[in-house]
């Protein structure tokens, strides 16, 4: 069919909604068939470009197909959890604290109160609170917001399921995640082998084994290995001499990290330089220092560490969770370094959050939870490179230019 000047039937594929629509623009020369912007694609979609409003016109397209899997996924994650019990719920969106996460929040203004807010960066500090308001099981599907940077596999906006559950702890949420993570595969694809070109579709294919149990690195152990020397104790590693050493060893191993150089910050880039490259298959990252982890609980029997995990898989984190630190005095203390760490340069450290606190002090009971991000499993799922990939009508650099120029910014 070809593009008409005036009108143009299309189908929204999945509804069977036939429309016509008034076209004041062409996107392609006289006579010229339509074409398709494939699914990898570093095509720009500028003025001249269909982009994807038309990439989805065909209902057996490739590009349809990883929206297809991608609703597929959460379909999998509501059943999954509500057959455990869990509660799905909606939390603000919007806080006077942005608090949950390590990262940079996005900030707005609320105009009647004359209160600047903050877009959330994750939903996990209102998820414990319903714990301690006595909803022992609660999850969340939403998006959350980070004023970061943008690449292959970070986007500003996307989006997580965060869940928790009153009286587990983190070697429970693993196998939790391990159960829906293999099950998920095996409900998509019928087998829990895919295959995965991580660069691109003209790279090697890479097999994926989702089955279940996955393997398990202790952090400390394992960079010890790698960088053939004993580090400090982790309950010092926030001494200045303990700061000294991992500086030294990240200017030794070339393993860049830009100021502020903090204890958190140096061994994140240590274990994103030595640890995560090894991870292909899934693996567990677990029991991170204490100084890594502000909102996890200390481990049981290893001082300096917490009851910490972060899932990775082709290198890629896609999941992090942990026993919850549910004393509010030993999380005032935690908050406080994080203050510490900000006032040396670190924007993207956490802030005390007086309200967590409060709810803390009514008493949560022990909780484990998890953040899982949906983006990342459908770009494994559907062999995808970009996040912009699985991301229906995303706010792409020159749109954004385009749009600051029509409001005159």
């Amino acid at each position: 069919m070809k593009l008409q000047n005036i009108i143009i039937p299309a189908t929204f594929a999945g509804f069977g909604v036939v429309y016509l629509a008034n076209v004041y623009k062409k996107f392609c020369k006289k006579e010229e068939p339509l074409k398709e912007i494939k699914a990898n694609s570093k095509a720009k979609i500028d003025d001249e470009s269909p982009g994807e409003y038309f990439q989805l016109q065909s209902a057996n397209n490739e590009v349809l197909q990883k929206f297809r899997v991608r609703a597929r996924i959460v379909s999998y994650i509501r059943q999954f959890l509500d057959s455990l019990g869990f509660l799905e719920v909606q939390t603000p969106m919007m806080n006077t604290v942005a608090g949950g996460a390590t990262a940079k929040p996005f900030i707005t203004h609320h105009n009647e109160h004359n209160s600047k807010m903050f877009m959330r960066i994750a939903p996990g500090l209102s998820l414990k609170m319903l714990v301690v308001g006595g909803i022992d099981r609660a999850y969340e599907l939403g998006k959350v917001f980070r004023n970061e940077s943008t690449d292959l596999t970070h986007n500003p906006e996307f989006t997580i399921c965060e869940f928790y559950m009153a009286y587990a702890d983190y070697e429970d949420l693993m196998s939790i995640t391990e159960d829906m993570l293999s099950g998920m595969v095996l409900s998509i694809h019928g087998t829990l082998k895919i295959n995965y070109q991580p660069e691109g579709p003209d790279g090697p294919i890479e097999q994926i084994d989702f089955t279940p149990p996955y393997r398990r690195m202790k952090i400390i152990p394992e960079l010890e290995k790698r960088l053939e020397v004993s580090l400090p104790h982790p309950s010092t590693f926030d001494t200045p001499e303990a700061v000294e050493l991992l500086d030294r060893l990240s200017t030794k191993h070339d393993v860049h990290c830009p100021p502020p150089r903090t204890a958190a910050r140096l061994l994140d880039k240590l274990v994103g330089h030595f640890l995560e490259e090894e991870c292909r298959n899934p693996t567990f990252l677990i029991d991170h220092p204490q100084v890594m982890s502000p909102l996890a609980k200390c481990h049981r029997s290893a001082p300096g560490v917490t009851e910490r995990f972060e899932l990775f898989v082709c290198k890629k984190k896609i999941c992090n969770g942990y026993t919850v630190l549910n004393d509010p005095f030993e999380q005032r203390k935690r908050f406080d370094q994080q203050a510490k760490d900000r006032a040396a340069g670190d924007d993207e450290a956490q802030v005390i959050d007086e309200n967590y606190l409060t709810a803390l002090e009514y008493g949560l009971p022990p909780t484990g939870g998890c953040g899982m991000g949906i983006d990342r499993i459908a770009m494994f799922l559907t062999n995808s490179t970009n996040i912009q990939d699985i991301m229906l009508l995303p706010a792409m650099k020159n749109m954004l230019k385009r749009t600051a120029n029509c409001m005159g910014e």
